[in-house]
């Protein structure tokens, strides 16, 4: 006869978890999810994924070392960190191996960063979503900082110092600045002026700068340089990037930094590899491999990363063409697959016609009335009332990978059928936003 179960008895717990949303970035690309899964029509415009295909070179690489399941070093394979060092040396950045560390994306790289690192952390408004939750996180506060007019992902000089010193004064410990050159949430590049004079602030006031330079690859204009504060601050810099946007490996977990040379870049990375042998204890050896075949930058990945910033170019720059003709403010895209468009001017006939009064109204109203699936620029640090947004056009290249590829080696992609559409339905939909109020006049007595 089977022993009686003897139910204990259920005692709730005291406590619940703590509270931490979902990422903005991946909130909205499951909103638009759901949205298709009811038979709606999406423009996808809120993910910031690169759109195109896995190169094949890579495909080959990662399956190549499929049956490598060792552990290996928590800095990363003498591959890799070589390759990475080359990588930056022939961007005017002489690099040692020894100064790399690698990790499972650039985001736990971010982060561990920040825990060894200690101290509250300056970040710009606005800004990518994941600096100032990392920094909550970690136990310490984000201090936001305005970025100078069309030059985003850096603060500026003069509000930072004010800043730093009004933190300090209120006792908090403040010990770094992040910034993203090119930017995203903006898809602009701060001045060579600006970065100079940035580092010139954190010398001064003993901040460490954390340069996230992903996109650094995905500049518009060729001959346009990205002015890394690693040039004029080497000491106090570290740089950050990964193979989820130039090579357009989203999900593809690896990324790589920089740390300054010299005593404090050396307990810099003592610390960093602390952290990460506590967090994920090495990158996979797999993606290790692949990615160390990457940043040795082959012919055939070269010329594919300069299609991927053609294709870029060209559809971002079209969506800035039917938001400027909507009536919004837009600076002109300069690198990535971002634009931030300002719907301020239109601001009363959007409260009056649609009841809007804040960015995050206006994205409601463009995903729920007319699918258009946007992120507002509250997310990125932005102050509600702000009617700012971030559109990332990147997944309008096409449905399948036949089409992302017709998209890719086009010399006009924004004419292609399912892009002139789509185009086309998103500019019908900001019409309706800037429509005039029609004012109906009394009938006569």
């Amino acid at each position: 006869m089977p022993a009686q179960r003897v139910s204990a008895p259920v005692r709730p717990l005291p406590f619940s978890p703590r509270p931490v949303p979902l990422s903005a970035t991946l909130a909205v690309n499951e909103a638009i999810a759901r949205k298709r899964r009811e038979g709606r029509r999406v423009l996808p415009l809120g993910f910031g994924e690169a759109g195109i295909p896995i190169h094949p070179a890579l495909a080959r690489e990662l399956g190549a070392a499929a049956g490598r399941g060792g552990y290996g070093p928590v800095a990363g394979s003498a591959a890799l960190r070589a390759a990475a060092a080359g990588y930056w040396t022939r961007r005017g950045l002489p690099t040692d191996p020894a100064t790399v560390v690698a990790g499972p994306g650039s985001k736990p790289l971010l982060y561990a960063l920040l825990t060894a690192l200690g101290g509250d952390v300056v970040v710009p408004a606005p800004s990518w979503v994941t600096y100032a939750a990392q920094t909550s996180l970690v136990g310490a506060e984000p201090i936001r900082v305005a970025t100078p007019p069309s030059e985003g992902g850096v603060p500026s000089p003069a509000l930072l110092a004010d800043a730093v010193v009004r933190a300090r004064a209120r006792g908090r410990d403040v010990r770094a600045v992040v910034v993203t050159l090119p930017d995203n949430p903006t898809g602009t590049i701060a001045s060579e002026e600006t970065v100079r004079r940035l580092c010139s602030v954190a010398r001064r006031h003993d901040l460490v700068v954390i340069s996230d330079e992903i996109y650094r690859d995905l500049v518009h204009a060729p001959d346009r340089t990205v002015p890394s504060p690693a040039r004029h601050a080497p000491e106090r810099t570290v740089v950050t990037t990964a193979l989820s946007k130039s090579l357009a490996a989203g999900g593809w977990r690896l990324g790589v930094a920089r740390l300054p040379d010299g005593p404090f870049g050396r307990a810099l990375r003592d610390s960093l590899l602390g952290v990460a042998s506590e967090i994920w204890s090495s990158a996979p050896a797999p993606m290790q491999h692949a990615a160390a075949y990457a940043f040795a930058e082959p012919p055939e990945l070269v010329e594919h990363v300069d299609r991927s910033r053609r294709l870029h170019a060209a559809v971002t720059g079209a969506v800035a063409a039917r938001f400027t003709a909507a009536g919004a403010r837009v600076a002109r895209p300069e690198a990535a697959f971002y634009l931030y468009p300002d719907f301020g001017p239109l601001r009363d006939g959007l409260r009056a016609r649609h009841g809007v009064r804040t960015a995050g109204d206006l994205t409601h109203l463009l995903l729920e009335r007319h699918g258009v699936g946007v992120l507002p620029g509250s997310s990125f640090g932005d102050a509600p009332a702000s009617l700012r947004m971030r559109v990332a056009p990147s997944l309008l290249y096409g449905e399948d990978d036949e089409q992302r590829l017709a998209a890719l080696a086009s010399t006009d992609p924004a004419s292609l059928p399912w892009i002139a559409d789509a185009l086309d339905h998103l500019g019908g939909v900001l019409a309706t936003l800037s429509e005039p109020v029609t004012v109906s006049e009394p009938a006569p007595a």
